[in-house]
């Protein structure tokens, strides 16, 4: 049986609207008060993200973990978001996902359909939140492109495509290639 979730008009959305928000296998999201839903990913997506969580949590120190979505990454009252993976410090992590905490590292995975998204709107709550580490991966090229934060602002670490390596200091050393992420 399918449910219906009720959203409030004329105003805003926060983070606890979105309490009653189906489990239907796509991702409820908010960027500043603004729902945006998602639909499930498609196999070459979750592909890549099955070979970077393999590879960050065989790099990860005891005191960080690495998690993929849906873990909620609450940044403000009316911004919720579920990155593809995440890596933040074990001691921030709550039973409800990160709360007005940034992750060490967020990472999204390029669909089609959430480019712009990925590329602008998420790019700058996670920048405002203090997010260290941002990391874009285009699957169809393949390519990393890496953000780190310096002085409140992103500024490119590293673009990579195909069998270059990309090595990362952020949120801790591991090197890897794009194109072993799509294998």
């Amino acid at each position: 049986m399918s449910s219906v979730m009720r959203l409030p008009y004329g105003r805003p959305l926060t983070w606890v609207d979105l309490e009653s928000a189906p489990d239907d296998g796509h991702r409820y999201e908010l960027i500043d008060g603004v729902l945006i839903v998602s639909p499930a990913p498609r196999p070459l997506h979750q592909r890549v993200v099955v070979q970077l969580v393999r590879k960050l949590t065989d790099a990860c120190p005891p005191e960080f973990e690495a998690l993929v979505a849906p873990v909620d990454v609450r940044l403000a009252n009316d911004t919720l978001v579920q990155p593809d993976l995440i890596v933040a410090r074990r001691s921030d992590l709550t039973d409800r996902g990160l709360v007005l905490v940034p992750p060490l590292l967020a990472v999204e995975v390029l669909s089609p359909g959430n480019r712009g998204i990925d590329l602008v709107s998420k790019r700058n709550r996670y920048e405002s939140a203090g997010c260290p580490s941002y990391w874009l991966i285009d699957p169809e090229v393949p390519s990393i492109l890496a953000l780190e934060l310096r002085d409140g602002s992103y500024v490119e670490a590293a673009e990579v495509k195909a069998e270059e390596t990309f090595h990362a200091a952020m949120p801790y050393p591991l090197s890897l290639t794009p194109a072993e992420l799509v294998a």
